[in-house]
C-alpha cells in the first residue's frame, strides 16, 4: 500500500488545517489508521489513530480537543483535521495503516507502514 499525505502549510496561530491521507494499492476498509508526526531534533510522536470502522479514536494529549482524526473508506482516504494549531504542532505529519487487519487498537500507536508526510508550520 502506498500512502500519501498531504493539506500542510504555513499557518498562524490559531488557524486551522485539514490534512488527507489517500492510500493507493490496498483498501484501507479492514485497517485501523492513524497519523504521527516528527519534529526537529525530536522523536516522532503517534498522535491520533482510528479503527477500521471509525467507531473508535485514539489521541496523544498534546492534541486531543483540538485535533479530529477521521476516515472515508469508500474514498481510501483518513483525515485529520487540526484546530487552533499551536507553534510546538509545527511538524512534518505522516499517515499510517496497520499490517494486521482489524486488530484490536488500543492507543495512537499503529503497526504497519508509513508513507510520505506533509510539512506543516505554525508561526506564532
Amino acid at each position: 500500500v502506498q500512502l500519501q499525505a498531504s493539506g500542510g502549510g504555513l499557518v498562524q496561530a490559531g488557524d486551522s488545517l485539514r490534512l488527507s491521507c489517500a492510500a493507493t494499492g490496498r483498501t484501507i476498509s479492514l485497517y485501523n489508521m492513524g497519523w504521527l508526526r516528527q519534529a526537529p531534533g525530536k522523536e516522532r510522536e503517534s498522535i491520533a489513530s482510528i479503527t477500521r470502522g471509525g467507531g473508535t479514536t485514539h489521541y496523544a494529549a498534546s492534541v486531543r480537543g483540538r485535533f479530529t482524526i477521521s476516515r472515508d473508506n469508500a474514498k481510501n482516504t483518513v483525515y485529520l483535521q487540526m484546530n487552533n494549531l499551536k507553534p510546538e504542532d509545527t511538524a512534518v505529519y505522516y499517515c499510517a495503516v496497520d499490517n494486521v487487519a482489524d486488530r484490536a487498537l488500543t492507543s495512537t500507536a499503529i503497526y504497519g507502514s508509513r508513507g510520505q508526510g506533509t510539512q506543516v508550520t505554525v508561526s506564532s
